[in-house]
């Protein structure tokens, strides 16, 4: 950030906004702020979207930032926690009034976000109601 005597300025094309603006580099330090301690099949579980190779790499940008840290156990089989640091933690406790404002915003359509959420949560790996899904496809089209 550049800074003279009236302004202060954000680097555009680099600095932490490029890293926190990624797709799931806010999700993973809400996670973070709200658990503790993951491991990264416990990413891969809650973000049942996120693909492997998406996650390691924000993770790795993450950790290269002192937002997050990485902390391996010798143990076997292996074993990795990731948690946030001072900073990835200031992080986190600037980011929860936007997290409770889209909440809220969420709530208030609500009809909409149960119907984003049932749809992503039957399309999803671990789906108690794809079945059901389908069934109301194949009603609506009759």
């Amino acid at each position: 950030m550049c800074v003279d005597k009236d302004h202060k300025y954000l680097c555009a094309a680099g600095g932490i906004l490029s890293i926190i603006s990624k797709k799931w580099a806010l999700l993973i330090i809400y996670k973070l702020g709200t658990r503790g301690r993951l491991r990264f099949t416990d990413f891969s579980t809650e973000l049942d979207t996120i693909n492997p190779q998406a996650l390691s790499e924000t993770l790795k940008d993450l950790v290269s930032e002192g937002l997050i840290e990485r902390e391996s156990f010798p143990e076997v089989p292996p074993r990795v926690e990731y948690f946030l640091t001072p900073e990835g933690q200031t992080l986190w406790e600037s980011v929860k009034p936007l997290i409770q404002w889209a909440a809220e915003r969420d709530y208030r359509d609500k009809d909409r976000c149960d119907k984003i959420c049932r749809k992503k949560m039957c399309h999803s790996k671990n789906s108690p109601c794809k079945r059901e899904l389908q069934n109301e496809r194949k009603n609506n089209n009759l």
